[in-house]
């Protein structure tokens, strides 16, 4: 199955109110990208799955537990499972490649040849 560009995804996440957009789902994990315009909040609260976030665009902070750090382009966040965090005072937009272990949410995996693009709740 040939996979979707990051860029074209992130484009089609702009266009939806929870501004993400799930492109991969298999039993063991599934993956999305997450956009986050400049000035938003990010009201996500703790996920069921361990969860890893790479940075392909934008600049913000990142609060997990109690410590808070600065983020750009190329870093990698991994998040326990049932861990608090969100992205903070977000000076570019941020736009996220997420990968959740095993898949996020309710839902079971998408058959072969199943759609391009699989919408879910936000990250």
């Amino acid at each position: 199955m040939p996979m979707p560009s990051l860029p074209d995804v992130a484009r089609e996440a702009r266009s939806w109110p929870d501004r993400y957009i799930e492109f991969l789902r298999q039993r063991s994990m599934s993956a999305g990208v997450y956009v986050l315009p400049a000035g938003s909040a990010d009201r996500q609260s703790p996920h069921r799955e361990d969860e890893v976030y790479y940075v392909t665009q934008g600049r913000a902070r990142f609060q997990q537990g109690e410590e808070t750090r600065s983020v750009a382009p190329g870093d990698v966040l991994f998040v326990p499972a049932g861990e608090p965090h969100r992205f903070l005072d977000i000076a570019e937009e941020l736009v996220l490649l997420v990968v959740f272990a095993p898949p996020e949410g309710p839902g079971t995996p998408a058959p072969a040849g199943g759609p391009d693009r699989i919408r879910t709740p936000p990250p």
